[in-house]
């Protein structure tokens, strides 16, 4: 189940702090029993989803919900990759970080993290884009509308490579049943 009452929670605290697009947004948060599986550590796919709520902190934060729900626009993930390093274990307390580390005509590139104790657990790089009705948004017709001087901010040597990487990966075959 998606985890409303955090969202809520989120969208609560995200209004007493305000960040710039290119600043580091941080929040803090307890495993739950309900986010673990059955070998009492968070589960995967939860990790992903309260990645999610970093994401929507930061978009909160820096003032572009407004601008999203004024021109009818969404927020899509189009692509990412995570690394797993350490486990998360229920009742421990997560540091998580969410940044931009790139911005070109089409995409946003965040990069995301938890944290336990200072020591990295997992990281997830994350190509998102805004759409509306008509498909994808330019960027630069997102930062106009933003108007907060946001710019294109050019990919570090890690993620072009990522991208390169992505833009290489095929498809797996149809298979017929």
């Amino acid at each position: 189940m998606y985890p409303f009452f955090r969202l809520i929670n989120t969208i609560v605290l995200s209004r007493k702090e305000k960040l710039t697009y290119l600043s580091q947004d941080s929040m803090t948060f307890r495993c739950r029993p309900w986010d673990i599986d059955i070998f009492m550590e968070m589960n995967n796919g939860r990790m992903i989803t309260l990645f999610d709520l970093g994401r929507f902190s930061l978009i909160s934060k820096c003032g572009l919900l407004p601008v999203l729900l004024k021109n009818k626009w969404a927020v899509v993930v189009a692509g990412s990759s995570i690394m797993y390093r350490k486990r998360i274990r229920m009742f421990d307390k997560v540091t998580m970080y969410t940044r931009v580390v790139g911005i070109d005509k089409k995409w946003v590139y965040l990069e995301q993290s938890m944290w336990v104790k200072g020591k990295p657990c997992c990281s997830m790089t994350i190509r998102t884009a805004v759409t509306c009705k008509g498909g994808l948004v330019a960027t630069e017709e997102v930062i106009e509308a933003f108007g907060n001087g946001a710019e294109i901010l050019p990919p570090e040597e890690w993620l072009s490579n990522w991208i390169e990487n992505e833009e290489g990966r095929c498809w797996p075959p149809h298979v017929e049943q």
